[in-house]
């Protein structure tokens, strides 16, 4: 009899931040908890909305996952200390974190609200950073881990269908994040990395899409397929298990091959 495959994130502990589908569907977040469970990791579901990671709780618990929901703003560093020390009590240790909160944001430097600004870059960039401040001493203590965030291929290139600098700018500033925390705690037994999704239909731009913008999002790319949150959650679940153990400080572009093109190379699909 063949021995029984090992599952990749056996006996680890992860948290998952937005771990709640913001709609209808599937989001990256709910996607990679489900994976990670599904790879035998005991995750903790955070969310702003209890509800959504409720419903992410659900679909882990139907397949004989382990999870269990938590209620945070990770704008607030009472909730980020929060969430780490849940982890670690409930579960006995932490060892994957996967900083997953973004919201949109449009605007160019002309006309951005100085609110919205404040907004965006507030939740994205400076929740990752709070989460991973009060994450990081956890994983010391149980000697390591993986820490993956989510920027955006935005983060990169320009060029998105109209204005999104606060989105872009905070995108840029997670690959900062990421390049820093790497260097910063690779003496830690800590790997950070960095995803760089292309243009995925999630419930999150679902809203702000017409079947035609959608069309032409899938025509950029050079494979010429829509993504969808479950590309991005397998790449997280590469990143965060020891298959991925001499890697650190990467982004990678989950995209499709938009980041390999130009333009006018696409201009025969486009037309």
């Amino acid at each position: 009899m063949a021995e029984q495959r090992r599952r990749r994130l056996e006996e680890k502990v992860a948290i998952v931040t937005g771990a709640g589908s913001s709609g209808p569907g599937t989001g990256t977040g709910k996607a990679t908890s489900i994976l990670f469970a599904r790879e035998g990791a005991k995750v903790v579901l955070v969310d702003q909305d209890g509800s959504r990671a409720e419903e992410t709780l659900n679909a882990i618990q139907e397949e004989g996952g382990v999870a269990t929901v938590c209620e945070a703003d990770v704008t607030s560093a009472l909730d980020c200390r929060k969430l780490a020390e849940l982890a670690v009590e409930r579960y006995g240790r932490l060892d994957i974190l996967f900083n997953n909160v973004g919201i949109l944001g449009a605007g160019s430097a002309v006309d951005v609200a100085e609110d919205d600004w404040d907004r965006v870059l507030n939740v994205n960039l400076k929740g990752m950073m709070l989460t991973s401040k009060y994450v990081i001493p956890k994983m010391i203590e149980s000697g390591g881990g993986a820490i993956v965030n989510i920027s955006s291929i935005a983060g990169l290139r320009a060029g998105s269908m109209g204005g999104n600098l606060p989105y872009s700018v905070s995108k840029g500033g997670v690959i900062a994040l990421t390049t820093n925390m790497a260097v910063e705690h690779g003496r830690d037994n800590i790997r950070v990395n960095c995803i760089a999704p292309g243009h995925i239909y999630t419930p999150m731009v679902a809203a702000t899409m017409d079947e035609e913008k959608r069309e032409l999002r899938r025509r950029a790319a050079p494979l010429g397929v829509e993504g969808t949150a479950w590309d991005i959650g397998w790449a997280a679940l590469f990143l965060a298990s020891d298959e991925a153990r001499w890697i650190s400080g990467v982004v990678l572009p989950v995209d499709a091959g938009l980041l390999a093109t130009t333009p006018l190379a696409m201009l025969p699909h486009l037309q």
